[in-house]
């Protein structure tokens, strides 16, 4: 009869899981804390009051919408949950209603800690840390036991009657965690794949309408500049003193158009194999000036030997337009470092800063079209660098705190076993 009734709980986890899915996942109030505390906090009520009720002790799964509302939920939807089952057991009664109430405040204290540490898990990751934690309400409900028995004198037969109950309640639990777990990271991959698939759709529309305006614009530009080169060699008495700044300005805008060109598809002419931590320390040579020039210390790390095979020109333009953004953005006295890594089959290069750092509205915005957090920009510069090295196969990430600065992780594809002759 308790793996039935367990097993029908197992079912009641899984219910928030595939009601958030369903319901919530296109709503803006998806993301609240205070929904999926709510929808969990149901869970857990329904588990309770559907309790299999043997030996004064009610025995359900509460506990695993309370891990799961920790760890997916955060603080606030785990507190919510916990305050629930507190309520509701207390409610109920009984005579072992004190221990079931400690039991409850000590299973939560593994998952408050780790309700933080684990958003920075990758899922196989948190899906294994959340079955750990599944593990764990077992323990305390075997202490809970233990101590039960001893103030009440519950005979030997009826003891190992219940210990047998707890196994297999502990093997339900982190089933029911499991799957629900595996569920919400299935929902969370979904959710990340639609915002790539837009996010893809909107680039790809921007970047053919960018290309289709900037080749229209740089044919009558050339026509001007071209006429204003034969004005200026034919003023041999300066009568026209503004012609060099046109001239300058003509060639910024051109260069604003290449940048769109190279933003709607970037061109990989010279594909050839080449040492990453070269390209890195020429680039870190290059902007060195300018990090002094700003009172920024330009540090870096480029040990490992590994070799990419690309376009060293284009790949050197990514690393500039982010190094740079990261000096500016980085105060008089602060520090800017690139370290180089392997990780796996891919090159991890790090830029971090020690500047204001971006909100988390920000931080989402960075990459895209027009946008820019600087006072004099066109936002192209960190695009083009981001379209550059996704053409490679590669990946660019950031993450940033306010008032602490921002770190820029790229991830691109290295060649293996390459000897290339000096």
């Amino acid at each position: 009869m308790l793996i039935e009734k367990l097993l029908l709980h197992v079912l009641i986890v899984l219910a928030p899981i595939l009601s958030y899915s369903f319901f919530f996942e296109k709503k803006q109030v998806s993301t609240s804390p205070y929904l999926y505390g709510t929808l969990q906090s149901i869970s857990a009520t329904l588990c309770i009051l559907f309790a299999f009720y043997e030996g004064d002790l009610y025995w359900d799964l509460r506990y695993a919408p309370l891990v799961l509302a920790f760890l997916y939920g955060g603080r606030i939807a785990g507190g919510m949950v916990l305050g629930t089952i507190l309520i509701v057991r207390a409610a109920m009664g009984g005579d072992a209603v004190v221990f079931a109430l400690a039991g409850v405040v000590l299973a939560t204290v593994i998952p408050f800690f780790f309700s933080k540490k684990i958003s920075g898990y990758h899922a196989g990751k948190r899906v294994k840390a959340a079955m750990l934690m599944g593990v764990w309400p077992s323990f305390v409900q075997i202490a809970i036991l233990i101590s039960y028995t001893f103030f009440y004198g519950t005979a030997d037969e009826d003891f190992m009657t219940t210990i047998s109950h707890v196994l297999s309640f502990s093997i339900l639990q982190v089933i029911g965690v499991g799957t629900a777990s595996k569920l919400n990271e299935l929902v969370i991959e979904r959710a990340l794949m639609k915002q790539e698939i837009e996010k893809a759709e909107k680039l790809n529309t921007m970047g053919e309408l960018a290309a289709s305006i900037a080749h229209e614009v740089r044919n009558p530009l050339t026509v001007v500049k071209g006429f204003l080169q034969l004005m200026q060699q034919d003023d041999k008495d300066n009568n026209h003193p503004y012609i060099p700044l046109v001239l300058s300005e003509l060639g910024r805008a051109e260069v604003i158009i290449s940048d769109y060109l190279n933003f709607a598809k970037p061109e990989f002419k010279n594909l050839e194999d080449f040492s990453l931590s070269q390209v890195l320390s020429d680039v870190v040579m290059l902007l060195n000036a300018l990090a002094v020039k700003q009172g920024v210390e330009l540090k870096s790390d480029l040990k490992p030997a590994l070799f990419l095979f690309t376009d060293r020109n284009q790949l050197k333009q990514a690393f500039v337009n982010i190094i740079k953004n990261a000096i500016e953005a980085t105060p008089s006295g602060g520090t800017v470092t690139v370290s180089l890594a392997l990780s796996g089959d891919q090159a991890l290069i790090t830029v971090a800063d020690t500047g204001k750092g971006m909100t988390e509205e920000q931080l989402s915005r960075i990459g895209t079209l027009f946008y820019t957090t600087k006072d004099k920009g066109t936002g192209l510069g960190t695009t083009v660098s981001v379209r550059i090295i996704e053409s490679m196969q590669g990946k660019v990430s950031f993450k940033s705190e306010v008032g602490k600065g921002t770190e820029v992780t790229l991830r691109l594809p290295i060649v293996q076993n390459v000897q290339i002759s000096l």
